[in-house]
C-alpha cells in the first residue's frame, strides 16, 4: 500500500530533508522568491498572499460539460477557500495540442503554472527545462513543496517515475494511488446472453470465438463483436503473448515492439478469420464511440471493449428501463490454450505524465506557485482534490470520505455521476494529488462494475508496461520520426489484414517485417532500451 503521509507529520522532518538528486542551483531552478510573496508559515493554509496566479489547462469534458472557468466549479470556489490562493484559470479553446504549441512556441507572456503531460513533448521534459519554458523543481519544491516531498520519499518507486534521468524534478504529478485506479477498460460481453444461452464466461481464445459464434446463429446477432478500432490495442492481444507496441519481455526484461513478434500475426490471423465468419462487426474499422455505444445498448453486438464507467455504465442505466435482465461482465484477457497463465494486460502506470502542473521559468511567483500545488498533496487537500467539499459533496463515514446523496444523485441537476464529481473535485479528471481508490469505488457504483474492478486487476501486470523513460533529445527526434512513420504503416497494414484485402501468410508476414527493419524498427527498440537502462538506474 503506498503511503500518503500527512502535513503533520512532515513537519516533523522538515529541518534538512532533501531529494536523492539533492538541491540545484544550476540554470533552470527556482529562483529565490521575494521576500513580501507571503507572511504565512510553510505548510499553512490559507496562504496570506495579493499574488494572482495565471494556471494553464484543459478543461476536462466532465467539467466543460457544465462550466466554461474553473474558477465558476465548486472545486475552483473551495480550493481558492482552502489555499488563500487567487487564481485566474486560463483554459484553451480548440485543439489542447495546438494551443499548447502555440503558446510554447511564442515564449512570451507565459502563466505561472502550465499543465500538461510534459512526458510526451519531443524532446522530453529536459528539453522543456533547457529550452527555458518550465523551471527544474528540485529547489521549489525543497523549499516550498514538503508535502509532495514527504509523499515521494515514502514512496520510491513513484519518485523514480517523476523525474529525468539527470534527477530534475518537472511538475506536481498526477499519480494513481492505487492498483483499483490503474484498470478502467477492457473486453466486456452481454452475461445476460450468456445466462439465456447457457454458456460459461469464455476463458480461452477458442471460448470467445465459440460464444461469438453463438450470438451471431442463435441470437441472430450480425455484428457479434465490436469496438473502436483505434483501441484494438485492447483487443485480445494480450492473450497472444505480446502487448501492442513497446514493452517489456518478461522473459528479458527489454523493450520489444508487440507488432513485430509473432504473437502479433497469430492475433492478426486470428481476427482476420473471425471477421470472415461473421464474428466480428464488418464496420469495426470505422466505427465511431456512439455507433458502438448504440450498438451495445440495442443489442446489435454483444461484446466489445470498452470503459467501466462511460461504457458499462452508461449502458447499463440506458438498457435497463426497457431490459430489466441487460447485464454486462468485465472478462479479463483469455489465453490461448486451457490451463495457460497470463503474463499481460492494459493497465495504466501510476505516473503517465497525464495533466501534471510545471512552473513556468518566467513566472516571478515561484514560491506561492509551488505552495499552492503543494497543497493537493496535504491530508486536506487529498480531500479536496478528491471528494470536494466536506458537508456538501462528501461526509466522513467511518472515517472514510464519501460522496454525498447529492453528488451521487446528479448534484440536484440530474447530471451524469462523472459530471456531479468533477463539479467538486478532480478526481475522474487529473491534476497535482494522488488519486484515491475511495473514488473509483463509488464511482463504480453498480455491481457489475465493482466486479470489473476485480476481473480486471492482473497482479504484476505493470511491471511489463514501459515507464516515463526519457531519451536523449537528439533520440527522441530520431525515435518521434522513426515511430511516426512505423505507427502509420502498422496501422494501414493490419487494417488490410483484417479486412482480408491482403492474406495472413509466410510472404505477406515476411515482407511486413522486412519493412519494418528497413523504416528502423530495431534502432527505434535500441533507443527504448537505453533509455529504460537509464531509467532502472535511477
Amino acid at each position: 500500500m503506498k503511503k500518503l503521509i500527512p502535513l503533520v507529520l512532515v513537519l516533523l522532518v522538515l529541518g534538512g530533508a532533501v531529494f536523492a538528486a539533492g538541491s540545484s542551483a544550476a540554470s533552470g531552478s527556482a529562483p529565490a522568491a521575494p521576500a513580501s510573496a507571503t507572511k504565512t508559515p510553510l505548510g499553512q493554509y490559507p496562504i496570506d498572499t495579493p499574488v494572482t496566479l495565471r494556471y494553464w489547462l484543459v478543461l476536462a469534458a466532465n467539467m466543460a460539460a457544465n462550466y466554461t472557468n474553473m474558477a465558476d466549479t465548486p472545486f475552483g470556489q473551495e480550493l481558492l477557500k482552502r489555499t488563500g490562493v487567487k487564481i485566474s484559470w486560463e483554459h484553451p479553446a480548440g485543439t489542447a495540442a495546438d494551443a499548447f504549441n502555440l503558446m510554447v512556441a511564442s515564449g512570451q507572456d507565459m502563466p505561472d503554472i502550465i499543465e500538461y503531460n510534459w512526458v510526451t513533448l519531443v524532446g522530453g521534459p529536459e528539453k522543456a527545462i533547457s529550452d527555458g519554458t518550465i523551471l527544474k523543481l528540485n529547489d521549489a519544491i525543497d523549499k516550498y513543496a514538503p508535502n509532495l516531498k514527504a509523499v515521494l520519499k515514502a514512496n520510491p518507486d513513484w519518485d523514480r517515475m517523476v523525474k529525468t534521468d539527470n534527477g530534475s524534478y518537472y511538475v506536481f504529478p498526477f499519480i494513481r494511488g492505487d492498483e483499483k485506479l490503474l484498470y478502467s477498460q477492457g473486453l466486456m460481453i452481454r452475461n445476460d446472453w450468456l445466462k439465456e444461452l447457457g454458456l460459461q464466461p469464455p476463458q480461452t481464445i477458442q471460448d470467445w470465438h465459440d460464444v461469438l459464434a453463438a450470438f451471431r446463429d442463435k441470437k441472430n446477432i450480425a455484428a457479434p463483436f465490436t469496438q473502436v478500432w483505434t483501441n484494438r490495442n485492447r483487443m485480445f492481444i494480450p492473450g497472444f503473448g505480446i502487448l501492442d507496441g513497446m514493452y517489456i519481455g518478461a522473459g528479458d526484461n527489454k523493450v520489444h515492439f508487440g507488432n513485430i513478434e509473432t504473437g502479433y500475426r497469430n492475433w492478426i490471423a486470428t481476427m482476420a478469420q473471425w471477421y470472415q465468419e461473421g464474428l466480428i462487426d464488418k464496420d469495426i474499422a470505422t466505427i465511431t464511440t456512439n455507433q458502438q455505444n448504440q450498438k451495445m445498448t440495442s443489442g446489435a453486438s454483444g461484446a466489445t471493449v470498452a470503459s467501466v464507467g462511460s461504457g458499462m455504465g452508461t449502458w447499463t442505466v440506458a438498457a435497463k428501463p426497457t431490459n430489466p435482465n441487460y447485464e454486462i461482465l468485465a472478462l479479463q484477457y483469455p489465453v490461448v490454450n486451457k490451463g495457460d497463465k497470463l503474463v499481460y494486460s492494459i493497465p495504466n502506470q501510476p505516473y503517465s505524465g497525464q495533466d501534471s502542473p510545471a512552473i513556468s521559468a518566467q513566472s516571478k511567483n515561484v514560491e506561492i506557485a509551488a505552495r499552492f500545488l503543494d497543497y493537493g498533496y496535504t491530508a486536506q487537500g487529498h480531500n479536496v482534490y478528491n471528494f470536494g467539499t466536506e458537508g456538501v459533496s462528501y461526509t466522513m463515514v467511518n472515517g472514510i470520505p464519501t460522496f454525498s446523496p447529492f453528488v451521487m444523485n446528479g448534484a440536484g441537476k440530474n447530471w451524469p455521476l462523472a459530471q456531479a464529481m468533477s463539479a467538486y473535485s478532480r478526481s475522474p479528471m487529473a491534476g497535482p494529488f494522488v488519486q484515491d481508490k475511495g473514488y473509483i469505488e463509488q464511482y463504480y457504483a453498480a455491481p457489475e462494475q465493482a466486479q470489473a474492478l476485480q476481473n480486471y486487476i492482473l497482479p504484476g501486470a505493470t511491471t511489463y508496461l514501459l515507464p516515463s523513460v526519457t531519451p536523449t533529445q537528439a533520440e527522441s527526434r530520431e525515435y518521434a520520426t522513426i515511430m511516426n512513420d512505423i505507427n502509420t504503416y502498422v496501422n494501414e497494414k493490419t487494417t488490410r489484414w483484417l479486412l482480408g484485402n491482403d492474406p495472413v501468410n509466410d510472404a505477406t508476414w515476411n515482407d511486413y517485417v522486412s519493412t519494418l527493419q528497413k523504416m528502423g524498427i530495431d534502432r527505434a527498440i535500441a533507443i527504448q532500451n537505453g533509455a529504460l537502462d537509464r531509467y532502472n538506474k535511477r
